[in-house]
């Protein structure tokens, strides 16, 4: 029986799949997500791979796993991951692309229509007892701009084009078919610049990895060049967003309003004293939970799993590797007999 860790809110949204692994030589174990804790549980328990979240571990955890496990993220971002101490360690880190697509892209249009409608204003303004029937605006003819036109951008944008009528124009960064992007996703058009993307915009999707160079990428002069009739929607990463920036210019009333998922700090603390969205009442925010649906949950959870089972067979090039640089040193480990 291969032991397995998992976080326990993880393991949580997908109980039953984790349970069931039993049945296939796979023992998952509820562990705790904080890294002193995490590491601990895992030399106690002889764990030899871990299921984890979107915390960041930067020490105890990949000393406390031997060379040939797996740290299986949870889901796509990966930003909390050390990959490169990982290959040090000879630590497979993997992740689950493409299962979490469809559930952030609802999300996002979900957040589109929460904006649109004034939907959490007219709720909260209900269960406290105000009638207040709200006067929103339709989605369709308004234009939406994607930045970023990877599988879930271009899942958002075919939601819009094709279900709300929307113009979407994309905002690419690498080379993409744009051919395609039009024929099955319903771009109208897809451009490079960002400032070209968002000109004529209604509401503004991020839809790019959280990396260094991408840190902050909706500062000040971003936001600056937003009509101010837009709406910014984020559930990629908090870091893309300066949290100061964008107060300021919610503040100043130069910015329609924000719908945002994710955040630089979670659970969701001010980046500034002073200076907390929640405040404001042009902002929509949900406790990131765009790919926290049963359905996604399950299969994050079987392609997980389904990883370490790649690495315990020693068939490396089928996983979703996140370091393959890492193959070598495994490889040379076992040629020395290490």
């Amino acid at each position: 029986m291969v032991t397995i860790a998992v976080t326990e809110l993880e393991f949580r949204k997908a109980e039953l799949i984790f349970k069931r692994a039993a049945e296939e030589g796979l023992a998952c174990l509820t562990v705790p997500s904080e890294e002193e804790s995490l590491a601990e549980v895992i030399r106690l328990a002889g764990a030899r791979h871990v299921i984890i979240g979107v915390e960041r571990y930067s020490g105890p955890l990949y000393d406390a796993l031997s060379a040939g496990g797996v740290i299986a993220r949870f889901g796509v971002g990966h930003d909390g991951v050390d990959g490169a101490l990982a290959t040090a360690k000879g630590v497979l880190c993997t992740n689950t692309p493409g299962a979490l697509d469809d559930s952030v892209a609802e999300h996002t249009v979900n957040l589109m229509l929460a904006a649109a409608r004034h939907t959490t204003k007219a709720a909260a303004d209900l269960r406290a007892g105000r009638w207040s029937p709200q006067l929103g605006g339709e989605l369709r003819g308004k234009t939406l701009a994607v930045i970023g036109c990877g599988a879930i951008g271009r899942r958002v944008a075919r939601i819009a084009s094709l279900g709300f009528g929307m113009k979407v124009v994309g905002c690419k960064v690498l080379a993409v078919n744009i051919e395609q992007l039009q024929r099955e996703f319903g771009f109208a058009s897809v451009v490079r610049n960002f400032e070209d993307a968002v000109r004529e915009a209604d509401y503004v999707s991020l839809h790019i990895p959280s990396l260094p160079a991408t840190r902050h990428f909706l500062n000040n002069a971003r936001l600056a060049s937003l009509p101010t009739r837009c709406w910014v929607v984020n559930t990629a990463r908090g870091a893309l967003v300066d949290e100061v920036a964008l107060f300021d210019t919610l503040a100043e009333g130069t910015l329609a309003g924000v719908a945002l998922d994710v955040f630089e700090r979670e659970p969701y603390q001010p980046a500034a004293a002073r200076k907390d969205l929640r405040t404001l009442p042009n902002v929509v925010m949900t406790p990131h939970m765009g790919s926290s649906t049963r359905e996604a949950c399950e299969r994050m959870a079987r392609r997980a799993l389904q990883n370490i089972r790649l690495a315990e067979a020693s068939r490396f090039e089928e996983m979703d590797l996140l370091n393959r640089d890492v193959l070598a040193k495994i490889a040379g480990s076992r040629g020395t007999g290490s």
